[in-house]
């Protein structure tokens, strides 16, 4: 019976590597016949030009455009509308073919193209493969958030970021009259119109006499977050004073 049953065991290990190994196999096909389907432009005779999304797994191939030819601005208006259209489905291999005559067909994982309208879901027959995020996947994004924020909120409320003994908080207490939610604006302290961040710097460096913060440093960035999620609910109100 042991060994029957360590046969049993292998035999499942193996399927569900087999099916592991199969999934990704899938992938590459359908990133494979993506490039397939933006090259064959050229090779089919009919002129046409390819915008990818920054991704590189969304592209709209644009009939009628030479590859070298720059899209007027109410075409590549149209492009860039469809483009962002197309990450919605984040987890799809996806081409949009703008015809001739501006009507929209879809490709999703290699599948043969359909007539789509920008603004609707994938058709029926392409959408059994989309992925919903679990409540595992948001969990952990409000966990990581959460972490972000709650950095934000020591550092607002230490000293550690100036050398008077001075603190963020002490003259914005839960992050009050920050006005997160106003910038970018013209600030009178810069002379110039300035980001949150950069009013966050200026803070350092006048009343805390600390040294300014990098863009990339992960103490600004928790900063910036503390601020924001304490004003969540605030209209965004850019340049208001």
């Amino acid at each position: 019976m042991t060994a029957l049953r360590t046969m049993g065991l292998l035999c499942l290990l193996g399927a569900a590597t087999g099916a592991a190994f199969a999934l990704d196999a899938r992938r590459e096909g359908a990133r494979a016949r993506l490039a397939f389907a933006v090259a064959r432009g050229a090779e089919d005779g009919w002129t046409s030009r390819t915008v990818f999304v920054c991704d590189r797994r969304k592209a709209v191939v644009v009939e009628g455009v030479r590859p070298d030819e720059r899209l007027e601005r109410r075409k590549a208006q149209q492009v860039a509308s469809l483009l962002q259209e197309l990450m919605r489905f984040c987890d799809e291999e996806v081409t949009a073919r703008l015809g001739l005559n501006e009507v929209v067909t879809l490709s999703v994982n290699g599948r043969p193209y359909v007539e789509w309208v920008p603004g609707s879901e994938l058709p029926f027959e392409l959408a059994h493969g989309k992925v919903e995020h679990t409540a595992r996947e948001r969990a952990i994004w409000k966990a990581e958030l959460d972490r972000l924020v709650n950095e934000g909120d020591r550092l607002f409320h230490s000293d550690e970021i100036g050398t008077n003994g001075v603190a963020c908080a002490m003259c914005h207490p839960d992050a009050s009259n920050t006005h997160a939610e106003t910038y970018p604006k013209f600030q009178t302290q810069l002379k110039k119109v300035a980001l949150l961040r950069d009013m966050v710097n200026w803070c350092i460096e006048n009343p805390l006499e600390g040294q300014p913060l990098p863009g990339d440093d992960p103490r600004l960035k928790a900063l910036e977050a503390y601020m924001l999620v304490k004003r969540a609910g605030v209209a965004l109100e850019a340049g208001k004073h």
